[in-house]
C-alpha cells in the first residue's frame, strides 16, 4: 500500500511541480506586480469572500462522494445524476446568500460586479472538484493527476497571451485575470465531465429524491467542516479589507506573504487527495492504517519543516526578489505564515485520516472553536498590527487545530508516537536551525544558503532515520 501511495503521489507531485509553481510565481505574481498591491488587494479580498460561503454549493459532497465511491465503486451511476442536479440547486443558494451578504457588509457596485464573476468561477471549480472526486474514488489516480493540473495549464496559456503576447493595446487589468480563470475552469469542467461519463459508462440518467435527501443528510457534516476550515483559512484578508481604512493595501501586502504559503499548501492537499480514498478503503477492510499514516505524515512534514526553516532565514531576500513594493512588511508576514504551514500540513494528514474514519463530530468541534479563536484574534490584532496581526492570528489558529486533531488521531489509532521519533524530530529541527544560523555568518548568496539548508534537511531526514531510505525508495508493500 505504501508503494501504491508513493507511486501515485510521485506522479501527482511531479505534474503539479511542473505547472503550479509557474502559475503562482510566474503568472499570479506578475499580475500583482503589474496592477499593484492596492488593485490586487481589491481582487484578493473579493476572492477570499467568494470562498467563504463556497461550501454552500459543495455541502461536503466531494469528500462524501470520494469516501463512498472508494468503498463501493458501483455507487457512481446511482449518485452521479442526483448529485449533479443537487449541485445546480445549491449553486443558486450560494449565489443568493453570497450576494446578499456582500450587500449587507457594504460592498459597492464595482466590487459586486467583479464578485459575480468570481462566484461563477467558484461554481465551476466546485463542479470540477466533485467530478474529480469520482475519478479519485475509483482510484484512477493517474487520470486524476492529469486533471488536477488542467485548469492551471489553461490559465497559464491564456494569461501568458494577455501579459506577454501583445494581443491587447491597453495595460493589463485585474478583470482580465478573473475572466481568464473563468475560461480555464469552464473548459476543465467539460473535459472532466467527459472523462467521468466515459469511465462510469452511465447508460441512463434518473433522479431519485430519496437518494438526494440521503446525500444531503450524510454529507452535511463534511459541508460544515469545509465551511469552518475556509472561514479560519480565508477570513483574514476579508477582515483586513473591511476593518482598516487602508484595507485594500493591507490585504495586498498580506497576499504577498500568503502567496508562497498558498502554493506550498497545494502539496498537502495532493497528499489528502490520494490518502482519503486509500484510508477509507483500508478502514473498511480492517487493514492496519498506522504504517501508511506514519509514512505519509513524515513524508510531508519533513519537507514542510525544512521549507519553513530555510524560508524564514531568507524571508527578506525572497520578498525582495519577488516583489517591487512593501517587501519589508510582507517578509515579516511571510515568515510567520511559513511557520503556520508546518501545522497546516499536520492538520491535513490528521484531518484526512479522521475524515476517512468518519470522525466528523470531533473534526467539526475542533474547527468551530478554531474559527471563533481566529475571528477573535483578528479583531484584537488587526487594529494594532494590521496585516501582521492577521498572520499571527492564522499561526495561532493552525497550532491550536493541529494539536487537538493530533490528540484525536492518537485516540482513534490507539498509539503514541514514542520517545524515539520525538527525539529524532527535535534533533532534526535543532540541527536544521543551527545550519541556518551558521550560514548567516558567511558571505554566501541567499539562494545558495536556501539550497544548502534544504539539502541538509533531506540528508538529516535519512541520517536520523526519520525517513528510512530503503522504505522510501524500495518498499513493495
Amino acid at each position: 500500500m505504501k508503494r501504491k501511495f508513493l507511486t501515485n503521489l510521485t506522479l501527482l507531485v511531479s505534474l503539479n511541480l511542473l505547472i503550479k509553481p509557474f502559475w503562482v510565481l510566474g503568472i499570479d505574481l506578475t499580475v500583482q506586480n503589474t496592477v499593484g498591491a492596492n488593485e490586487y488587494g481589491f481582487y484578493f479580498s473579493l476572492l477570499s469572500f467568494s470562498l467563504l460561503l463556497n461550501i454552500v454549493q459543495d455541502m461536503g459532497i466531494a469528500s462524501f462522494n470520494n469516501r463512498n465511491i472508494a468503498r463501493n465503486h458501483d455507487l457512481v451511476p446511482k449518485l452521479l445524476p442526483n448529485i449533479l442536479l443537487l449541485k445546480l440547486l445549491l449553486a443558486v443558494a450560494y449565489f443568493s446568500i453570497s450576494l446578499t451578504l456582500a450587500w449587507l457588509i457594504g460592498y459597492q457596485f464595482i466590487q459586486i460586479k467583479l464578485l459575480v464573476v468570481l462566484l461563477f468561477n467558484q461554481f465551476l471549480n466546485s463542479m470540477n472538484l466533485y467530478l474529480r472526486s469520482n475519478v479519485g474514488g475509483l482510484q484512477l489516480f493517474r487520470t486524476d493527476s492529469l486533471l488536477s493540473v488542467t485548469d492551471r495549464l489553461l490559465m497559464i496559456i491564456i494569461c501568458s497571451l494577455l501579459l506577454w503576447g501583445n494581443v491587447t493595446k491597453s495595460e493589463f487589468r485585474i478583470e482580465w485575470f478573473v475572466y481568464a480563470q473563468t475560461a480555464a475552469y469552464f473548459l476543465t469542467t467539460i473535459i472532466t465531465l467527459i472523462v467521468v461519463l466515459k469511465r462510469t459508462r452511465l447508460k441512463k440518467i434518473s433522479f431519485d429524491l430519496t437518494v438526494t435527501r440521503n446525500i444531503i443528510k450524510q454529507s452535511y457534516p463534511y459541508a460544515l467542516l469545509g465551511l469552518l476550515m475556509v472561514l479560519y483559512y480565508r477570513t483574514d484578508s476579508v477582515m483586513l479589507e473591511r476593518l482598516l481604512d487602508d484595507g485594500k493595501l493591507q490585504a495586498g501586502i498580506y497576499a504577498q506573504g500568503f502567496r508562497i504559503l498558498d502554493a506550498a499548501s497545494m502539496l498537502g492537499f495532493l497528499f489528502a487527495g490520494i490518502l482519503l480514498p486509500m484510508f477509507a478503503k483500508m478502514i473498511k477492510q480492517g487493514d492496519l492504517v498506522i504504517p501508511l499514516f506514519r509514512f505519509s505524515f513524515l513524508l510531508l512534514i519533513v519537507p514542510a519543516i525544512t521549507a519553513a526553516v530555510a524560508l524564514n532565514f531568507y524571508r527578506y531576500e525572497v520578498m525582495d526578489f519577488l516583489y517591487r513594493e512593501h517587501t519589508g512588511e510582507a517578509a515579516e508576514i511571510f515568515g510567520i505564515l511559513m511557520i503556520s504551514f508546518v501545522f497546516m500540513c499536520c492538520s491535513i494528514i490528521f484531518g484526512t485520516l479522521l475524515t476517512a474514519n468518519g470522525s466528523m463530530r470531533e473534526l467539526n468541534t475542533i474547527a468551530l472553536i478554531s474559527v471563533a479563536l481566529n475571528i477573535m484574534l483578528n479583531l484584537l490584532l488587526i487594529p494594532h498590527y494590521q496585516a501582521l496581526g492577521s498572520a499571527l492570528a492564522s499561526m495561532i489558529t493552525q497550532v491550536f487545530a493541529a494539536f487537538f486533531q493530533m490528540l484525536r488521531v492518537m485516540k482513534v489509532l490507539d498509539f503514541f508516537p514514542g520517545l524515539k521519533i520525538i527525539t529524532q524530530m527535535a534533533t532534526f529541527i535543532s540541527l536544521l536551525i543551527l545550519t541556518g544560523i551558521l550560514l548567516q555568518y558567511t558571505e554566501i548568496k541567499w539562494i545558495y544558503g536556501f539550497l544548502l539548508i534544504s539539502l541538509t534537511g533531506i540528508l538529516l531526514a535519512f541520517a536520523l532515520k526519520i525517513l528510512p531510505f530503503r522504505e522510501t525508495f524500495y518498499n513493495r508493500t
